[in-house]
């Protein structure tokens, strides 16, 4: 679709018309012409809309939507319309489907369904078969039919020599291997942070230990391996000082933090409310403080909204019984712009594109258009009206958010 995009705001510190108000002119997929003013002499779809301001297209490099198999949690169609109209280019799909994501079928099976869709689906492959700690699964094979990485969502790989052997046997083909930051026998239980909070509740606790622990293996056996290394959602203030250290030995490690474990506390659970039931656990403002800074020192390499639908059969339950996730697709931004500078929250969102092999482009002509439309000032109470996801487990319900996402340019197609 040819559109003109009208008085747009640029948010991209990689182009020159980075903070200028401008036309952008988009034919074929590509964008023709950027300039103060273009007049629309061919009668394209124009796309003028308040306060608007646009950027590279956002990414997110954790994503579930649970088809096939959940699809009473969210369909593929629809997970992809929801990320589209949440302002993401591309998202990477966590392979916690039933059954696992873990061989080359599984891998096209999940690309056919996403093939006609303008926001890209990247499948991650299951680390090892069913998603169960025992045998690596076939890795290069998902590898050849489009998996830009390996992980066995939520599941820590308990056998720490299955670790060493997944970096090195990647390796040969550049594969990205993510494990998940938890020492399970030192979880124990564990549900919540442990802290005075979940004392006071009854609530098992699992401590900041149980995922530094993880962590700091993992990073032993990257430094005597090699290859390269994704942590994914880490909470704590420890793991951010022993990723910093690591990255300074030149280490190939990569992070990512969840949004909600930036902008909600353990303080939230004095009503036992299962939307906040999420893994790793909501943790202290001493961790928030840490992962902030970790943010801003680089330590830190992406955000992801960790979006994991469940239904409410899965959630309106007793606070122990309840499945862990929430959704974020739809809040992300606004959150996000709720604790950082538009320009910091934009960086945020496009960073890790490389990382997991998504599309980069720049704001400028002759680039592919891959852009996100935007308003980053309006203020709102995030509310049942504003998910758009097929499940409602939301832990933003009822938050102040500031900015909101119009939808996307992408593949040729535009979603408002």
């Amino acid at each position: 679709m040819n559109v003109l995009i009208k008085s747009a705001t640029v948010i991209d510190t990689s182009s020159k018309f980075h903070n200028q108000i401008v036309d952008v002119l988009i034919e074929k997929g590509k964008i023709s012409q950027i300039a103060k003013s273009i007049k629309n002499t061919s009668n394209y779809k124009e796309i003028e809309l308040d306060n608007l301001h646009i950027s590279q297209g956002w990414f997110d490099s954790s994503v579930c939507f649970g088809e096939p198999g959940f699809e009473d949690r969210e369909t593929i169609e629809n997970g992809l319309k929801t990320a589209a109209k949440s302002g993401f280019t591309s998202i990477a799909l966590q392979a916690n489907t039933n059954p696992i994501i873990d061989t080359s079928s599984d891998v096209t099976f999940v690309l056919s369904k996403a093939q006609t869709q303008p926001v890209d689906l990247l499948p991650i492959g299951a680390l090892t078969k069913n998603s169960e700690s025992v045998d690596l699964a076939e890795l290069f094979d998902m590898k050849n039919a489009g998996a830009v990485a390996f992980s066995d969502y939520k599941k820590p790989i308990t056998n720490p020599n299955l670790l060493k052997i997944a970096l090195q046997y990647a390796s040969n083909f550049d594969g990205l291997v993510c494990s998940f930051p938890l020492e399970q026998k030192i979880a124990g239980k564990g549900i919540v942070n442990e802290h005075v909070s979940s004392t006071m509740l009854g609530l098992k606790g699992s401590p900041n230990l149980a995922e530094s622990l993880q962590v700091a293996r993992d990073l032993y056996i990257l430094e005597y391996s090699g290859g390269k290394l994704h942590i994914p959602t880490i909470s704590t203030k420890e793991s951010v000082k022993l990723i910093r250290e690591a990255k300074e030995k030149k280490l190939d490690v990569t992070c990512s933090v969840a949004i909600h474990n930036l902008f909600l506390t353990d303080d939230v659970l004095n009503e036992f409310d299962t939307r906040y039931k999420v893994n790793p656990p909501l943790r202290t403002q001493d961790d928030i403080d840490a992962l902030i800074e970790g943010i801003k020192d680089g330590t830190i390499d992406m955000v992801t909204s960790d979006h994991n639908p469940q239904t409410i059969e899965e959630k309106k339950v007793e606070f122990d019984h309840a499945n862990y996730g929430t959704i974020g697709l739809e809040s992300a931004f606004s959150a996000l712009n709720q604790i950082f500078s538009t320009k910091k929250s934009i960086q945020l969102l496009t960073k890790g594109k490389e990382r997991f092999g998504s599309i980069t482009s720049k704001i400028e002509e002759g680039e592919v258009a891959n852009i996100t439309l935007f308003n980053p000032n309006e203020k709102y109470v995030f509310g049942k009206s504003n998910i758009l996801s097929k499940s409602k487990n939301s832990a933003f319900l009822g938050q102040e958010l500031k900015g909101k996402a119009y939808g996307i340019y992408a593949n040729k197609k535009i979603v408002l």
